[in-house]
C-alpha cells in the first residue's frame, strides 16, 4: 500500500471529487410557506442553479414606514413647538387598503405598510403629533368643526416613506446562481411572488458499510456479531453536509456481493462511500473488489484513519466513472476520515456559508503523548476556562468518547508530546 501524508490525501480527495461540482443536475422546487412548513428538509441547504431576476418592484408601491400621518411636507413649513401648524384629519389608510389621494390641507392617518396617498411625500410618526393618538373622523372625536391635529416641526420630504422599488427594481438581479438559500433568501423570493425556483440537486451518496459481522440494530446477535453503527454515523454526517443518502450495507466478505451493490446503486448516485474492508488483512472486501477496478488504496500518516482509498469506478450512468471514497471500518476512524477529507468538499458543493470546522488555538489541560510519525486526532472537550481536555483514549473503536466530545484536537506529525498549557489546534464539532 502506498504511503501519503494527510495533506497529500486531502488534495487527492479534492481532485477526485471536483467532478461532483461539474454539470450538476438541476431540479425545480415549489415555494410557499405551507410547503416550507410541511417539508422543511426540501429547502434546507439548497443552492440556486440559475440567476433569479425580480419580476416586480419591492416594495410594489410607496408605503409608510411608521404609524403616523401622511402629509405634504411643504404644508408644514415653519412649524415649531411655539408656532404649530394644524391640518385637517382625513380618512385613515390601513395596510392592504387601495391607494388614495391626499387633499390639500389635510393629514391622512396611516398605518405601517399602508400605501402612501398620492400627493403625500412624508410621514410624521404619531408620537410627534398633538395629540399623540389617532383621532377618528366622524366618530367621538368629531364635532361641528373639522377634526384637526397639530404639528410642531417641519418634516423633510421622504421622511419615513418607503418608495416603490427602493429594495429591488423589476428586472434586476434578485439572487445570483450559486447563492445558498437561507431564511432571508427564501423570503425575498417569496416577496416577489415567485412560486418556483431552480436549485442544484443534492449530491446523492451510496453508502456501503461492510463486514460479515455487522447486523441491523434491533435484530438478535450471534456470537461474534456487532450492530452496524457506521451506517448511522455516516448517514447523519452526510445529511448534515447537504447530501441525500442511500445506506446499503454489505454484510458479506464476498467481493461479488459488494460489486452487486455498487452496480445496482450507482445509477442513482453521484458518489460511493464505503466503510471497512480496506486494511491489509486476508479478507478485505472493498480492497479486493474495487482495487482491480481503479480504486487506489494507501496508508495515510494519521491516527485514527490510516487505511484509505480513492478512485473512479466504471458504472452504469457514469460514462467517466463514479467517484469512490473508502474509509476504514472502526466508527471513529470513519468519522474522523469523513471530517478531514470529505465533509468540507460536500459542504462547499451544498452552498454552506462555512465549509470548514471552526478552528481554535487553545491550551491543553493535561500532558499528551502522540506518535511523532502520524497526525493524531483526539476527541476532547473545552473547559469553562478555555483549556482543552481529552475525552477517552486514542483507540478508534471508542465511539462513546466521540459522542461525549465537543472538539477534535490535532497533534501534527513530528510532535511526540505536549505539556500542560501548550497551545494546540482544536476543531469545534458541537455546532
Amino acid at each position: 500500500m502506498a504511503s501519503r501524508s494527510l495533506d497529500q490525501h486531502a488534495a487527492a480527495a479534492r481532485e477526485l471529487l471536483a467532478c461532483l461540482g461539474r454539470d450538476r443536475a438541476v431540479e425545480t422546487i415549489a415555494l410557499s410557506a405551507s410547503r416550507i412548513a410541511a417539508a422543511p428538509d426540501a429547502y434546507r441547504h439548497r443552492t440556486l442553479a440559475h440567476d433569479v431576476v425580480s419580476p416586480g418592484d419591492l416594495p410594489p408601491f410607496d408605503n409608510s414606514q411608521m404609524d403616523g400621518y401622511a402629509v405634504r411636507a411643504a404644508e408644514l413649513s415653519g412649524a415649531t413647538p411655539d408656532a404649530t401648524v394644524q391640518l385637517r384629519v382625513d380618512t385613515q389608510v390601513n395596510a392592504g387598503d387601495a391607494i388614495s389621494a391626499i387633499r390639500p390641507g389635510s393629514a391622512v392617518p396611516i398605518m405601517t405598510g399602508a400605501p402612501l396617498p398620492t400627493g403625500a411625500d412624508a410621514v410624521v410618526p404619531i408620537e410627534r403629533v398633538i395629540p399623540d393618538r389617532f383621532l377618528s373622523v366622524g366618530g367621538s372625536d368629531a364635532g361641528s368643526d373639522p377634526v384637526t391635529v397639530e404639528f410642531t416641526a417641519t418634516p423633510a420630504p421622504e421622511d419615513f416613506v418607503r418608495r416603490r422599488g427602493s429594495d429591488v427594481r423589476a428586472g434586476s438581479l434578485l439572487l445570483a446562481a450559486g447563492t445558498a438559500l437561507g431564511p432571508a433568501q427564501l423570503g425575498v423570493i417569496a416577496a416577489t411572488g415567485l412560486t418556483k425556483i431552480d436549485v442544484l440537486r443534492r449530491i446523492r451518496v451510496l453508502l456501503i458499510a461492510t463486514g460479515h459481522e455487522i447486523r441491523e440494530p434491533g435484530t438478535a446477535l450471534e456470537p461474534g456479531q456487532i450492530y452496524d453503527a457506521n451506517s448511522a454515523v455516516l448517514s447523519q454526517a452526510l445529511i448534515d453536509a447537504g447530501c441525500t443518502v442511500v445506506a446499503w450495507p454489505c454484510r458479506s466478505d464476498d467481493a461479488t456481493n459488494l460489486l452487486h451493490i455498487v452496480e445496482k446503486g450507482s445509477p442513482t448516485a453521484d458518489l460511493v462511500i464505503t466503510v471497512g474492508g480496506v486494511s491489509a488483512g486476508a479478507r478485505e472486501v472493498v480492497r479486493d473488489a474495487l482495487g482491480p477496478l481503479g480504486v487506489e488504496f494507501s496508508h495515510v500518516a494519521m491516527q485514527p484513519g490510516g487505511p484509505q482509498g480513492l478512485g473512479l469506478v466504471e458504472a452504469a450512468g457514469h460514462p467517466d466513472g463514479i467517484p469512490v471514497v473508502t474509509f476504514p471500518g472502526n466508527p471513529v476512524s470513519a468519522l474522523v476520515s469523513f471530517e478531514i477529507f470529505v465533509r468540507p468538499i460536500l459542504r462547499r458543493l451544498a452552498g454552506f456559508a462555512r465549509t470548514e470546522r471552526e478552528t481554535l488555538r487553545l491550551p491543553l489541560a493535561e500532558r499528551v503523548e502522540s506518535p511523532a510519525g502520524k497526525h493524531q486526532v483526539r476527541r476532547a472537550s473545552i473547559d469553562p476556562d478555555g483549556r482543552v481536555r481529552l475525552v477517552g483514549g486514542p483507540s478508534s473503536h471508542l465511539l462513546h468518547s466521540y459522542a461525549a466530545s465537543t472538539a477534535l484536537v490535532h497533534f501534527p506529525v513530528g510532535l511526540s508530546h505536549a505539556d500542560v498549557g501548550d497551545p494546540v489546534d482544536v476543531w469545534r464539532i458541537d455546532d
